[in-house]
């Protein structure tokens, strides 16, 4: 029976796993919780002809929908030549880098100590120091 080949994975496809990781992490971070929905329903004028005139027209019912289920935190670290750095810490210096208003894709290639982040056509490269 013939043995499987062992496959090694390379710092790029190492750096696009972590890039990917990267971007849910920050679609995750980027929902909100739903927030109570007001409903309004008429109500009818014909069967009491004597209310104000604010409550006749409609009345206000709140309604409150579920909170989506809480998200569990993950912390994800690159590592490269025996140090590592935070994914949220690249994350973050790339938002500041960049203006935090911004939708943004970040790309880390450790081999090079750079981040690249992509944001609205326009793409700025960025050092990032990895610490033992």
């Amino acid at each position: 029976m013939p043995r499987k080949k062992k496959v090694e994975t390379t710092a790029e496809q190492t750096a696009v796993k972590a890039a990917n990781a990267v971007a849910e992490v920050v679609e995750a971070s980027d929902k909100k919780p739903t927030e109570k929905k007001t409903v309004v329903k008429k109500t009818s004028t014909a069967a009491e002809p004597k209310k104000t005139a604010a409550v006749k027209a409609e009345s206000k019912v709140e309604v409150e929908a579920p909170a989506p289920a809480p998200i569990a935190k993950a912390e994800v670290f690159i590592e490269y030549g025996g140090a590592q750095v935070s994914v949220d810490e690249i994350v973050n210096n790339a938002k500041a880098v960049v203006g935090g208003d911004k939708d943004i894709k970040v790309y880390v290639k450790p081999d090079e100590s750079k981040a690249y982040i992509a944001f609205e056509d326009q793409s700025v490269a960025m050092d990032v120091f990895f610490c033992e």
